[in-house]
């Protein structure tokens, strides 16, 4: 086929999913002119899976992308329907948020935000081929024969290359959602020499919200009081839909079993490999046999559709076997099912073969991103995109790469646990991920990151004042309480009420929050001087107050960890002249080529023996240098 010259673009994105749509807007925003594809303009920012956005870990990370000047936050806070804080029994290192989306809502919001981005140009199109010249990723090949050419290139997929799905013993190829699959690209992937694997991921049935009997499920409501997701909302008020908890039984899991030769999982036919921390339910049956029950959880997909996701139910046994375990269930009875569940297999990339930058190690100008590079989950991916579009961005204009370490972000967990450990199945993230957890919460993620996002032109300077303002209420109020002394005659009733342990003598009012029985809000009934905070600048405050000292100790974990990040290693060092290294650590050092002694560490195969032996070695030739 004859190909054409279209249009001359700085950066071009391929997939507009949760990956593609930060990738896009982050390369447009600062500066970059852009085009974003999509095999099917109904795939922007589709949830095809559940309609949700943040969760346990995910939450953090939402909050991350939105400090960094990203927009799932922005995005979910416009169309949540549902919104609930999780693990708020724990400490807030680990307090989550989750929100229900109306997921319609959420596809068309940002298809509007990407449509309005002056230097963003959304098309529908599939990209069957790059062009690759001199090592380096230069545009991309449609199938209509269309040609764009560009400095750099970011792959965003999801599962759509080589995708297919499974349906009991019907197995077809297809997209997510019914959409087409990409199979040109994949197979052209495989020509180029990328090392790529086959992972799979799966959906639950859709059903109709009249046929389900809710008096038999137990209602779970969203929070009295709405966080937002967004550093740049304090308030959001809104009428919020209910989800409902119901649970599989003993018959269920019979028919389960009875039928395990008919799942296309057990039966054989699916090669790829299964997030482990997302089971289908044949899989938990299998292997939880000792498990009477597992919850489902029933969910709203929006406020227009009758159509209700079972969360927890994901299979690829047969339709007839569905529709007869899923009326095993309480409340599920006469359910009416207009989506079968399905397995879906795609390919993906080693992300072992990826740079902390996202940049592909072998074809120079290409950068990788979402569920390309094995992760899971709507937030991995965005995350991965926002990364990727900025480091795209950096490379165009000779700065440095863009990363975040371990001790900075969550999302600098993810990509390093990637790119330096890479993964056997579909990765996601989880807050016992992170070593420096209880520094990396979900409150303050503005002030660990929305400074650097400003200083790389992606965070705009409506969001930095905020910021900074934010910063200074915090700061001023924290004095103010330092300073502040209360005596006992003063305050030893509301003590007592509060169930604490009454005053001997006078102490600042900073002491006393410090106590777990006081919160910050409850102290206005004895601080007549308190200054009116946004919910967030509460929140961050009181953490900060109450954790000072657990803080403090792994502030100084992360001094030694950074010693370690800042000694940087050449691209060009020869491991094989570091004198008792292990043969299995210089292979691995030589073919990974960490950026740091930190980075190097963390390679699989690389012990800590290695490690000793790589700084004596550096110190040496620091040394030897030095009397030069």
């Amino acid at each position: 086929m004859e190909k054409f010259l279209m249009g001359n673009y700085d950066i071009i994105v391929v997939g507009a999913g949760h990956a593609g749509c930060e990738a896009g807007l982050a390369s447009a925003r600062m500066g970059k002119k852009t085009l974003l594809l999509s095999i099917n303009l109904e795939a922007v920012a589709m949830m095809a899976c559940n309609p949700s956005i943040g969760g346990t870990g995910k939450g953090h990370l939402v909050r991350e992308i939105d400090a960094l000047g990203g927009e799932m936050g922005i995005n979910i806070d416009k169309t949540f329907i549902q919104s609930r804080m999780l693990n708020t029994a724990k400490g807030p290192a680990v307090h989550s948020l989750r929100a229900q989306a109306d997921k319609n809502q959420y596809h068309i919001e940002m298809k509007k935000t990407l449509e309005a981005e002056k230097n963003l140009d959304l098309k529908q199109g599939e990209v069957t081929d790059l062009i690759i010249e001199d090592g380096k990723a230069c545009g991309v090949v449609l199938k209509t024969g269309s040609c764009y050419r560009a400095s750099a290139v970011i792959l965003a997929t999801g599962t759509f290359l080589a995708g297919k799905i499974f349906i009991g013993e019907s197995a077809y190829d297809s997209g997510p959602n019914g959409l087409a699959p990409s199979m040109e690209l994949a197979a052209k992937l495989r020509e180029y020499g990328l090392p790529m694997r086959r992972f799979k991921t799966g959906t639950p049935a859709r059903a109709l919200a009249p046929s389900f009997d809710y008096d038999k499920m137990t209602p779970q409501d969203g929070d009295e009081k709405i966080v937002p997701f967004s550093f740049m909302n304090d308030d959001l008020q809104k009428d919020q839909v209910k989800c409902w908890l119901t649970y599989t039984n003993e018959r269920t899991h019979k028919v389960i079993r009875d039928n395990f030769h008919r799942s296309a999982l057990f039966g054989g036919q699916i090669e790829g490999v299964g997030p482990r921390y997302c089971p289908s339910i044949e899989d938990k049956v299998n292997r939880f046999a000792d498990k009477e029950r597992h919850q489902l959880f029933i969910e709203p997909e929006g406020l227009y559709t009758d159509e209700m996701y079972i969360q927890g139910m994901s299979s690829s046994l047969p339709e007839d076997v569905q529709v007869e375990f899923y009326r095993t269930i309480a409340g599920l009875e006469n359910v009416e099912i207009v989506r079968p569940a399905y397995a879906i297999e795609y390919d993906c990339i080693d992300p072992l073969d990826l740079k902390t930058s996202l940049e592909n190690r072998h074809i120079e100008n290409l950068f990788c991103a979402g569920q390309f590079n094995g992760s899971s989950g709507y937030e991995e991916a965005a995350a991965q995109g926002l990364m990727a579009g900025i480091n795209a961005v950096c490379k165009i204009n000779g700065q440095k790469s863009f990363v975040l370490d371990r001790s900075e972000a969550y999302i600098g967990v993810l990509i390093d646990d990637l790119v330096t450990k890479g993964t056997n199945e579909p990765y996601r993230i989880m807050t016992s991920r992170a070593e420096y957890r209880l520094v990396l919460r979900q409150d303050n993620a503005d002030l660990r990151l929305t400074e650097r996002g400003y200083e790389i032109g992606l965070v705009k300077k409506d969001r930095y004042d905020r910021y900074l303002q934010k910063k200074r209420a915090v700061e001023t109020e924290t004095e103010r309480l330092k300073n502040k002394i209360v005596r006992p005659e003063y305050v030893n009733n509301f003590l007592t009420k509060k169930g604490s342990t009454p005053l001997k003598s006078a102490v600042s009012m900073i002491e006393l929050l410090k106590r777990p029985e006081i919160t910050y809000d409850d102290s206005a009934e004895i601080d007549d001087d308190r200054p009116a905070l946004s919910q967030h600048q509460k929140t961050m405050l009181e953490v900060q107050i109450k954790y000072e000292g657990y803080i403090s100790k792994q502030m100084q974990q992360i001094e030694k960890f950074k010693k370690l990040e800042n000694r940087k290693l050449s691209q060009n060092f020869d491991y094989n002249e570091v004198e008792g290294l292990r043969i299995e650590a210089r292979q691995k050092l030589n073919q990974f080529r960490p950026v740091s002694v930190g980075q190097a560490s963390r390679i699989s195969g690389v012990s800590p023996a290695d490690i000793n032996v790589l700084l004596i070695h550096l110190e040496k030739l620091r040394r030897k240098k030095k009397e030069i």
